[in-house]
């Protein structure tokens, strides 16, 4: 078997499965991940969550957390990190009128359920020019990349330090979803 070599694309799970004894050093990191400790969530999000996106999760640099990550390992040092650029602007698409359905992630994950399905359900029903209100208590990463890759827009804001609030448009006929 090959040495994994860490770099922003390595899924989190990938990761984990080479090296386990860095799950203390990925938790210090980005908190969230505690729950990674909880073997279902090991098995879903942990699948498809690259680090880059648990770097925009714990609101800390792709570049610094994979270096963390090799020196623990034993492997060079990353440059050239790229942080996934995330709206945090207020769209001209945004008017508070236009939402029409959303989801508190933070309540789903409290009782253990993951919001993933039914946020990405949800955002394939999407109308074009209605918008949906996601709360969440950490960045939803994957499933804004998954969202944009969609052709859904989003609008990120964090409005306290409990949590975050995206939105996301599917833009009408002729409109651009960035």
């Amino acid at each position: 078997m090959s040495e994994l070599i860490i770099t922003p694309k390595t899924k989190v799970a990938e990761l984990l499965a080479a090296y386990p004894q860095l799950e203390p050093v990925l938790i210090g990191y980005v908190p969230a991940f505690e729950k990674l400790k909880n073997p279902l969530l090991r098995r879903t999000i942990a699948r498809v969550t690259t680090l880059q996106q648990a770097a925009a999760i714990g609101g800390v640099e792709v570049e610094l957390l994979i270096n963390r990550l090799r020196q623990e390992v034993g492997q060079d040092l990353f440059s050239g990190g790229t942080a996934v650029p995330y709206t945090t602007e207020q769209p001209d698409w945004f008017s508070e009128a236009r939402v029409v359905g959303g989801l508190d992630a933070g309540a789903m994950l409290a009782a253990g359920e993951q919001p993933v399905h039914q946020v990405l359900a949800d955002l394939q029903a999407l109308a074009p020019g209605d918008i949906y209100k996601l709360e969440a208590p950490f960045l939803p990463a994957p499933v804004v990349d998954k969202a944009s890759s969609l052709g859904i827009a989003h609008w990120v804001t964090r409005p306290d330090d409990r949590g975050f609030v995206i939105y996301f448009c599917r833009p009408e006929q002729g409109e651009s979803p960035l």
